[in-house]
């Protein structure tokens, strides 16, 4: 199984939240785990973000990203880069999929998984979830209810 890790996925095991535990059960049976530049810079954000709510420390934003990157040297998460030919695939699964209201950001996630010959996309956001399965991916969700 190759598994794409999305950053709402990929957040889960670097800084405790719902589906933390869940998260790390399902990455500890993933045999490759791929992502993309994309989640390396959302993740990036995502850590600043919450330091500057008062959510993290910044001892530990700065663990959690230093935790990614040493994670990613050692071959525990691939990150492949975004190319144009990407952009382009993004755009196309927004007009093949046209009944779910994908973003731009998961359209480039999905397309960047579908790149990769992922098999399975690991996601807490709920769009994503319905669009990998439209797309017929399998979905490891963490998130809340879908609507």
């Amino acid at each position: 199984m190759i598994a794409y890790l999305d950053t709402s996925a990929l957040a889960k095991w670097y800084i405790a939240e719902t589906g933390s535990e869940a998260f790390a059960e399902f990455i500890a049976d993933v045999p490759d785990a791929v992502t993309c530049r994309l989640t390396v810079v959302e993740l990036r954000c995502l850590l600043a973000r919450r330091r500057r709510a008062g959510l993290l420390a910044t001892e530990v934003e700065a663990f959690a990203y230093r935790r990614f990157t040493e994670q990613v040297a050692a071959g525990y998460v691939r990150v492949e880069p975004v190319s144009d030919a990407r952009l382009l695939e993004a755009l196309e699964l927004i007009e093949r999929i046209s009944e779910v209201p994908l973003r731009t950001l998961d359209a480039l996630h999905l397309a960047a998984a579908e790149a990769a010959g992922a098999t399975t996309v690991a996601t807490a956001d709920a769009v994503l979830r319905r669009a990998a399965e439209a797309v017929g991916m399998g979905v490891a969700f963490f998130g809340g209810a879908v609507r």
